[in-house]
């Protein structure tokens, strides 16, 4: 994995991982070294940032982070000093940060997001939606595509009760590092700055609240502060995007930590004709990932009604949806493909392909 890795950059401007220090825990990795003997150490981006947490919460040096301890780290940090200072480069900052967790290479992203949390609830700053986006990124993995109801909102591990010193659910990044130990540590800073984070669900752009609840959806929410929030915000809510958000967040906090109400709130959302559309939609969605039980025809009959292809390709505007999306297809439809009709076959978006 790693060797194809090399071979791919090579001859492009990007040295050598059998030689860049930044690969060095890595290649002991793939060496057969246990990732423990490396827990608590340098190289390990959960203590880290919980140093970095542990620190002074003002004036955060960006230069003092082991960057190069990390792949990619040197553009990480460059990416973070552009968004920093407003610099007109900015977009091009963030796509670098999305495009190493789109690319599983998370571990400087990880590291990233205490640096990136005072930006984002900074009201003077453009962009906050989108960095928000960015920086709840490293705090989920292998989710891109993923569509069915026992994969979608899924934490794979709770990384305030048990993060492992090993390997975990999460695997390996494509770099070789501890998948696990990046979303641990991303998700470690978004609990840790929940504080900061949640008068983000009443901000006046609907953009900031839908990429706010995305974000404290991966906190670790044990004392129900988050899922209070949520429930609040949807209370006061009028926007019906927003709305669909904040149910979709209450659902992924609710798979990490079980609360049967807000299950059977969700329920009550997708049977009350009176919400609009995109919200009853996104409730039959977390509503389906939160229990076993078959799909009540009702449901069947709310979706069936609903989901147009306009809603569906709307509702991509949320993250969760936009994730869950693939091969042409939009999210909402290749969650209501693979959770209620999963006998159907993957679409292709390939040319070439023949349709049946």
């Amino acid at each position: 994995m790693i060797e194809s890795l090399g071979v791919r950059w090579w001859g492009c401007g990007v040295r050598d991982w059998r030689t860049d220090p930044a690969f060095a825990m890595c290649r002991a990795l793939v060496d057969g070294a246990d990732p423990a003997s490396f827990a608590g150490g340098a190289f390990d981006v959960r203590a880290l940032v919980a140093g970095i947490l542990s620190g002074a919460r003002s004036g955060l040096l960006l230069d003092a982070a082991p960057w190069g301890n990390f792949p990619h780290g040197d553009e990480v940090r460059k990416a973070v000093h552009l968004l920093r200072i407003g610099d007109d480069l900015a977009r091009c900052a963030m796509d670098v940060l999305g495009g190493l967790c789109a690319n599983d290479s998370r571990a400087a992203a990880a590291l990233a997001v205490p640096f990136l949390i005072p930006i984002a609830t900074d009201a003077q700053r453009p962009h906050r939606a989108a960095v928000l986006a960015v920086l709840s990124g490293p705090a989920r993995a292998r989710h891109f595509g993923v569509a069915s109801r026992d994969g979608l909102l899924l934490h794979r591990t709770d990384p305030r009760r048990h993060a492992s010193d090993g390997y975990d659910d999460y695997g390996v990044e494509v770099t070789g590092y501890p998948a696990g130990w990046s979303v641990a540590a991303a998700r470690a800073a978004i609990t840790a700055e929940a504080p900061a984070l949640l008068p983000l669900l009443n901000d006046p752009a609907p953009a900031v609240r839908i990429t706010a609840a995305y974000a404290l959806a991966t906190a670790a929410d044990l004392d129900h502060t988050v899922r209070t929030a949520l429930a609040a915000r949807f209370a006061a809510e009028h926007d019906a995007m927003v709305r669909a958000a904040l149910l979709l967040a209450a659902a992924e906090i609710t798979r990490a930590h079980a609360h049967p109400p807000t299950v059977r709130w969700l329920r009550e959302r997708w049977q009350d004709r009176t919400e609009a559309p995109e919200v009853r939609l996104a409730a039959t969605v977390g509503w389906l990932c939160l229990t076993v039980q078959p799909a009540p025809e009702d449901l069947h009959q709310t979706i069936d009604t609903l989901a147009t292809d306009e809603r569906a390709h709307a509702l991509d505007a949320l993250p969760w949806m936009n994730a869950a999306a693939g091969s042409g297809e939009p999210g909402l439809r290749r969650c209501i493909r693979c959770m209620l009709h999963c006998e159907e076959p993957e679409p292709s978006d390939d040319p070439w392909v023949l349709s049946p």
